[in-house]
């Protein structure tokens, strides 16, 4: 995934988004995965896991180990990404700032921090229940193997989209350790957040159409322009609403979830207003702004309902 504001940020904030200024390894390391887009999904699986607290009580323990699994995760995900494609990276002028074609890391420092990452990861998992522990390396296989998607399918959106839509069940799994009932729940909750993804990952493709045609790389953008692809959007974006509909039924949640979701709409609507197929000048305020605040509102709805 791919906020373009700058407080503190360095002049490469609003291409390629928080890029914090210093050239410590540790602000490296942020800059290589941009650290901040964390706050993109991380609210989703805290729904699982609120969802879940009906059921069972949460420690502060277990929302410690929920945050840093799904932190590592993110992390081995966004390193392998820049590592496989940091010869693309070094050829397209968008991206090749970036921490590996730039040099500002190595491909041992990369790999070092990425092996590390996923080694806590499965700490993590391994700390909170035996079941998360069996599904982690899938996972890890999983969401790594998005890098590698866009090399041969359309629908590499989609990959993404499930890379980050599994935060869901697997916020409610490390508290219960056991599949919901209904069993539908976590399907709808992880649709969902597949949906709403793969909508704003078409938005993020449109910057790069150019050159993936060149690059023989496939994207919804590239097979079908710029007006049906965000005609495709709009539908994804249409069915992550359903689907959160839906996971608001299974989970019995009340009126404050639902306005949360009225809201997370809005905004998707004002989104899609943001960007046009000729007009990609509003892109980051669509992609960073409306997007940072959508999962977010969800997800203190949620909260709200269950305090309440």
């Amino acid at each position: 995934m791919r906020c373009g504001r700058s407080w503190g940020l360095s002049s490469d904030a609003r291409r390629e988004g928080q890029t914090f200024a210093g050239e410590s390894l540790v602000v490296r390391y942020v800059n290589f995965v941009k650290l901040p887009h964390t706050l993109f999904a991380l609210p989703f699986a805290l729904l699982g896991l609120l969802v879940a607290s009906r059921q069972h009580p949460v420690t502060w323990w277990t929302l410690a180990l929920v945050v840093l699994a799904f932190t590592c995760a993110r992390f081995v995900a966004l390193g392998f990404n820049r590592i496989a494609d940091r010869d693309l990276d070094a050829k397209n002028p968008r991206t090749r700032a970036r921490e590996l074609p730039a040099g500002r890391l190595t491909l041992a420092q990369a790999w070092a921090a990425v092996l590390a990452a996923a080694a806590l990861f499965l700490w993590a998992a391994w700390a909170l229940n035996p079941l998360c522990f069996a599904l982690a390396p899938v996972a890890l296989v999983f969401i790594s193997g998005y890098s590698y998607a866009k090399r041969f399918t359309r629908w590499s959106h989609l990959w993404l989209g499930l890379a980050d839509g599994i935060a869901t069940p697997a916020g409610y799994l490390a508290v219960t350790g056991r599949w919901s009932e209904p069993w539908w729940l976590l399907v709808v909750g992880a649709l969902a957040v597949t949906f709403w993804v793969g909508g704003f990952d078409v938005f993020y493709a449109l910057q790069d159409e150019d050159f993936d045609r060149a690059e023989r790389l496939e994207s919804l953008v590239v097979r079908l322009g710029r007006r049906r692809a965000i005609g495709a959007a709009k539908v994804l974006h249409g069915l992550a609403l359903i689907a959160l509909v839906l996971f608001g039924i299974g989970a019995g949640l009340g009126v404050a979830y639902y306005a949360g979701v009225a809201l997370g709409a809005a905004l998707i609507a004002w989104e899609h207003q943001l960007v046009q197929p000729g007009d990609l000048s509003r892109l980051d305020a669509a992609f960073f702004t409306a997007n940072g605040i959508v999962s977010v509102v969800v997800f203190l709805g949620a909260l709200v309902d269950r305090i309440l």
